[in-house]
C-alpha cells in the first residue's frame, strides 16, 4: 500500500517539478498560436484549457492505461516503477514536445514535424507509417466495441437486428465519419470532456473500492522479482506492454489535434504533460488493482492471468464489479465501449490531417474534407467488415502495434532532442529517454515472438537481444553526440 501512494505522490510531484523543468527547457512565449492565427473553424479552433486537457486525456488514454496496466501487473508491483518514472521522465516529455513542436510548426502532424528535424526520408517513412497505423487503430477500435455491445445484448437475452455485430459496426463507423468530418468543437469538444471525467471517476472508484473491500496492494520491496506466470522477461516486454501508462508513440499522433486549439503556448504544460501524468495515475490505479484483487500462487500472478485470458472486456468488468459493485457495471460499460470508440474517432481524424498536411490540402473547405474522409473511412469499412465477416484477419498485423508504438515514441524523442540541440537548449532532457527507448525497442524486436523471435533460436533469447539493444542504443547516442558537437561549432 505504501509503495502505491509513494508512486502516486511522485507522479503528482513530477508534474510540478520535472514538468516545470521540461516546460522551461522548451521556453513557451506569447507568440500567436496556430489556433488564433489560422482559425479555420474546423481543426484550428480555440478551446478552453480545461476542455483541452480532458480531450487530450481521452485522446491518449481510452483503454490504453487500463488494459495495458492490467497486463503489466502480471509482472507484479515492480510495474509501479515503470509507470511512475516512465511517465515523468519519458512519457510526459514525449507528449509535451510532440504537442509543442507541432504548435511551433503551425499545428503540423507528427510526420511533418519529425521530417523537419530528422530529414525528408524520415518524413516520408513517418507519413506512410502514421496513416497506416492510425487507420488500423481506428478500425480495431470500431470492431472491438461493436462486438462488445452485441455480447452485452446477448447476455441480456436480446436478439434480432440490433444483436448483430455488422449493424453496430456500421453505426460506429457512421459516427466516426461525422466526428472526422465536422468541426472539432461540435462532437469531440462536447462528448470527450464527459467521457474524460468518467475515466477519472472510474479510476477513483477502483482505488476506493480496493481499500473499502479489504484488498491489500502488495509492496514493491517485498515483491521485487518477476511474478509473470509465464516467466516472460521484464526487459523489455513489460516496457512495451505498459505503453499508454508510461510512454506511447500513438500519443504523438493525437497531440497535434490539441496543438491546433491552444490559445497560448503557456497552456502546453497543463494540457500535454499534465494529461500524461493523469494517464500515469490512472494506469497506476489499474496496475494496483491487478496486483491486489487476484490470487497469487507460488509467487506468481496466476489469478490475474486467468482473468486476462477471458479478454480485455471481461477483465475490466471483473475489476469494476469487485471494487464498485453495481455502479461498477455502468462504469465498465463506459470503459469497454466509450473509451475505445473515443480513441477510434480521433485516430481517423488524425489520419485525415496527416494526409492533408502531406499533400497540402486545405481542410477549411467542405469538399476537401470529403475527398479525404471518404477514402480514409472507406479503408476502415473494408478492414472492419472484412474482419467481421471472416473474409480475412489482421490480428497478426495488430500484434506488431505494441512494438511500432514504442518505436514511434523513440523517433519523436530523437526529433525533439535534435530540435533542442539546434536551439542550443538542454537536449539531454529528450536524448536520455530516446536512448532508453531505443534499447527497449531493439531488444523487443530481436526476441519477441511476433518479430525476429519467430526464429526459435531468438525467441525470448535475452543473451542475444540484450546486447543488440544496448549496442544499437549506443550507436544512436554516438551519432547524436556527433550532431551536437557540429551544432556547437556551427
Amino acid at each position: 500500500m505504501f509503495s502505491f501512494f509513494i508512486c502516486l505522490l511522485l507522479l503528482v510531484g513530477g508534474y510540478f517539478i520535472y514538468g516545470g523543468i521540461v516546460d522551461r527547457s522548451f521556453g513557451p512565449d506569447d507568440r500567436e498560436t496556430p489556433a488564433v492565427a489560422i482559425n479555420d473553424g474546423v481543426d484550428y479552433v480555440v478551446l478552453p484549457q480545461w476542455k483541452l486537457f480532458l480531450i487530450q486525456l481521452l485522446n491518449i488514454a481510452g483503454l490504453g492505461p487500463i488494459f495495458g496496466a492490467l497486463q503489466g501487473a502480471l509482472w507484479g508491483p515492480i510495474v509501479f516503477l515503470w509507470i511512475t518514472f516512465g511517465t515523468i521522465f519519458a512519457g510526459g516529455v514525449h507528449d509535451y514536445f510532440s504537442g509543442m513542436l507541432s504548435e511551433r510548426n503551425n499545428g503540423d502532424s507528427i510526420s511533418e514535424v519529425t521530417g523537419k528535424y530528422l530529414g525528408p526520408t524520415m518524413k516520408n517513412i513517418m507519413r506512410v507509417f502514421s496513416v497506416l497505423l492510425l487507420i488500423m487503430v481506428g478500425t480495431v477500435f470500431a470492431v472491438g466495441p461493436a462486438g462488445l455491445i452485441v455480447s452485452l445484448l446477448e447476455a441480456k437475452g436480446v436478439s434480432g437486428f440490433f444483436a448483430q455485430t455488422t449493424v453496430w459496426l456500421a453505426i460506429i463507423l457512421i459516427y466516426y465519419f461525422i466526428a472526422t468530418f465536422i468541426s472539432i468543437d461540435k462532437v469531440i469538444g462536447k462528448l470527450y470532456p464527459v467521457f474524460g471525467i468518467c475515466l477519472i471517476i472510474m479510476a477513483v472508484g477502483v482505488v476506493i473500492g480496493i481499500f473499502t473491500n479489504g484488498y491489500a496492494i502488495p509492496e514493491i520491496w517485498s515483491h521485487f522479482y518477476n511474478m509473470h506466470p509465464n516467466s516472460t522477461p521484464i526487459w523489455s516486454f513489460m516496457f512495451i506492454t505498459v505503453a499508454c501508462g508510461a510512454i506511447s508513440g500513438f500519443h504523438s499522433t493525437q497531440s497535434p489535434l490539441m496543438a491546433r486549439c491552444l490559445k497560448s503556448e503557456r497552456q502546453g504544460h497543463f494540457v500535454f504533460y499534465g494529461a500524461m501524468v493523469a494517464e500515469g495515475c490512472i494506469a497506476l490505479v489499474w496496475a494496483a488493482a491487478g496486483c491486489a484483487l487476484y490470487e497469487v500462487s507460488g509467487g506468481l500472478n496466476t489469478g490475474l492471468s486467468e482473468v486476462l485470458a477471458g479478454g480485455q472486456s471481461a477483465a475490466i468488468y471483473d475489476v469494476c464489479v469487485k471494487t464498485m459493485g453495481p455502479v461498477g457495471v455502468v462504469l465498465a460499460m463506459i470503459g469497454v465501449i466509450a473509451c475505445p470508440v473515443s480513441s477510434g474517432d480521433t485516430a481517423f481524424r488524425s489520419a485525415r490531417l496527416t494526409v492533408a498536411d502531406w499533400f497540402n490540402i486545405d481542410q477549411g473547405k467542405t469538399m476537401n474534407r470529403l475527398k479525404l474522409c471518404i477514402p480514409i473511412l472507406g479503408c476502415g469499412v473494408f478492414l472492419g467488415f472484412g474482419n467481421t465477416l471472416g473474409i480475412f484477419s489482421y490480428t497478426v498485423i495488430w500484434r506488431y502495434f505494441s512494438w511500432t508504438n514504442q518505436t514511434l515514441a523513440m523517433i519523436v524523442l530523437w526529433s525533439a532532442a535534435v530540435y533542442l540541440a539546434k536551439e542550443k537548449k538542454n537536449c539531454w532532457i529528450c536524448a536520455v529517454p530516446a536512448v532508453f527507448m531505443s534499447a527497449v525497442s531493439i531488444t523487443y524486436f530481436v526476441m519477441a515472438p511476433e518479430c525476429l523471435g519467430a526464429i526459435e533460436f531468438l525467441k525470448n533469447n535475452t543473451m542475444v537481444a540484450y546486447p543488440c539493444g544496448i549496442i544499437v542504443a549506443i550507436c544512436f547516442l554516438l551519432l547524436f553526440m556527433r550532431f551536437v558537437n557540429k551544432e556547437k561549432t556551427a
